[in-house]
């Protein structure tokens, strides 16, 4: 029985375990898979459970469903770049705990969400470059303390909230080119960000405004400080320039109210008139009519007359 035991340990030790399956578009060796130029309209869902790294470029992939990857527990590097991807599901990447870095760039992206990247709390490198991105609110990145490097350049930004890298004490490199920046008195707050941080921006001299028309063209960092010292005669957000537009009207019609509501009542000199009068009359008795005294001058006349 011992001699069965040892064949039979022995065995197991010289046959290699089966590896996951590779699905047959792709080409899979040493823990990498490449799915690269395959026409894909969808991630195939046999992918290695043990993969490091998927190629997933140049396909025609439009939509990430929830949990596409929620089995690959050990990837580390996902590469969707160059596919039609225009959107991708909160729940999409959930499961990729050790991702380190994801590749969503030239892609048809007009937003991002915050649950997108919540699973993603080690990641180092997110490029989302080349895409169509109008805005960025800041809790999109939020739970990404890792992160080090961000491509944002190529996108439709305008301008970009300051508190969008408070959460990115890791952060070393920025690319922002290709954008249509505003160089307006809202983009102030971030462009004292950059000058804060020139030496993670690269290729600074490429960050060029697009608005107003006079500066299009004009690198945003050849500005200079003193270029936005107006901006400190009007501090109000645009929200707040709705609110004095609504408030004015209805404080000018509620003085309208209030005046022709004052006018009905008797003004005091006129209430005191009225008063003496009330006076008046409760101690001075009334003066008698005027026929009752054309009659007692006619019975004198007449009395006169008699005598």
């Amino acid at each position: 029985s011992w001699v069965s035991l040892a064949t039979l340990l022995a065995f197991l030790l010289l046959c290699p375990l089966p590896s996951p399956g590779c699905p047959v578009v792709c080409r899979c060796s040493s823990g990498e898979v490449d799915c690269s130029y395959r026409a894909l309209r969808v991630v195939p869902e046999n992918l290695p459970t043990n993969a490091s790294a998927v190629w997933l470029g140049y396909n025609h992939i439009a939509v990430l469903k929830a949990r596409t990857f929620r089995s690959l527990h050990v990837l580390q590097n996902l590469s969707l770049r160059s596919n039609v991807l225009v959107s991708i599901h909160s729940q999409a990447l959930a499961g990729l705990e050790v991702l380190r870095e994801l590749d969503l760039s030239n892609n048809y992206l007009t937003v991002l969400t915050a649950e997108t990247f919540l699973p993603l709390s080690g990641l180092v490198t997110l490029n989302v470059g080349a895409n169509k991105l109008g805005q960025l609110p800041p809790e999109v990145l939020k739970a990404l303390p890792c992160l080090q490097e961000l491509f944002l350049h190529s996108n439709a930004l305008r301008s970009l909230h300051a508190n969008v890298f408070l959460n990115l004490p890791a952060l070393r490199s920025l690319t922002l080119q290709g954008n249509p920046w505003a160089c307006t008195c809202e983009i102030q707050p971030f462009f004292l960000w950059i000058m804060g941080n020139r030496d993670k921006i690269q290729e600074e001299n490429l960050i060029l405004c697009r608005f107003p028309e006079q500066l299009n063209q004009y690198p945003l960092l050849a500005i200079g400080n003193e270029s936005f010292s107006h901006c400190q005669e009007s501090l109000l957000h645009p929200r707040d320039y709705v609110f004095f537009l609504l408030i004015g009207p209805a404080s000018f019609l509620a003085s309208i109210l209030i005046c022709l509501l004052l006018g009905s009542l008797p003004s005091p000199r006129m209430r005191q008139n009225n008063l003496l009068v009330s006076v008046r009359q409760l101690v001075m008795p009334p003066s008698p009519a005027p026929e009752l005294h054309e009659h007692k001058r006619g019975a004198t006349d007449r009395q006169r007359e008699a005598f």
